[in-house]
């Protein structure tokens, strides 16, 4: 009887939520969310569905554990990595504003970087956003199901945990950057709403890009859609046309952190003057 107790007490701590969590999030990343099935689980984990069903509801339950622990390991990026990052972005970027006969080759192309001032020291509110903004850049990358999640539950769900999660996370800096109370809140959605869909358009676009198949990568791709670019009307298009070698070999996640600190200017520059 003893011997039976422990053997239960042993399966009990093996198949926690936590570890029902971890197996979802690797179905789902494999398979996207019709892949994610209690039966599929179930042949994961080794068990049976009446084992899950005593730590998740549903489905749907189920989705919402998966997002919100991805999205809790996402915000757990330090600031001084995303400062280290946004350093490097801009140190990459410096030489390229050499001549604007430079600026139509891949290698070349200026990025919007140029135009942001250099990352404050490690530590600062400027680095708590970029760090929130890039743990959520990389989790929607790396988990493609991410998005379309973050989408529903923020549509439908604000009360749940991840919505609360990621605006605290934003809002914390932004208060500590000086940031009246009255313009907490617009300040906050501003971020947050450039952050999830910039990061889920490219998410869209990787997504995309793989049904092309593997002779059409990422570099072939940009280089077709410049070419384009530049072959637009120059009447109708004159702007398109003029940037259009900027979208040739440019790098998503530093363009994406260049669009995060042009929001950061606008907010730090409308603060009162002290």
């Amino acid at each position: 009887m003893a011997t039976r107790t422990r053997r239960s007490q042993r399966r009990t701590e093996a198949l926690s939520r936590e570890r029902i969590v971890e197996a979802a999030i690797e179905l789902l990343d494999a398979a996207g969310e019709s892949g994610l099935t209690f039966r599929a689980l179930t042949e994961r984990l080794a068990t049976g569905p009446g084992a899950i069903y005593w730590h998740v509801a549903n489905k749907g339950e189920l989705l919402g554990a998966a997002t919100d622990a991805v999205v809790a390991a996402a915000l757990a990026i330090e600031p001084a990595e995303a400062a280290g990052l946004a350093e490097s972005a801009e140190a990459a970027e410096a030489p390229k504003a050499a001549g604007p006969a430079e600026s139509a080759g891949p290698a070349e192309s200026a990025g919007p970087a140029e135009a942001i001032e250099p990352a404050e020291s490690a530590g600062s509110p400027q680095d708590g956003i970029r760090a929130v903004a890039l743990g959520l850049f990389d989790a929607i990358e790396e988990h493609p199901w991410l998005a379309s999640q973050l989408m529903t539950q923020l549509s439908h769900s604000l009360w749940e945990t991840v919505a609360p999660r990621i605006f605290e996370s934003v809002g914390r800096q932004i208060r500590a950057l000086g940031v009246p109370e009255s313009s907490w809140f617009a300040a906050t959605s501003a971020l947050m709403h450039y952050i999830l869909g910039a990061a889920g358009q490219n998410a869209t676009n990787a997504a995309s890009a793989r049904t092309l198949g593997p002779e059409v990568d990422r570099a072939r791709f940009l280089d077709a859609a410049s070419t384009a670019w530049e072959q637009l009307d120059p009447d109708d298009y004159p702007f398109t046309r003029a940037v259009a070698g900027q979208l040739r070999g440019h790098d998503d996640r530093e363009q994406f952190l260049a669009g995060v600190d042009l929001i950061l200017s606008g907010i730090t520059a409308s603060l009162p003057a002290r």
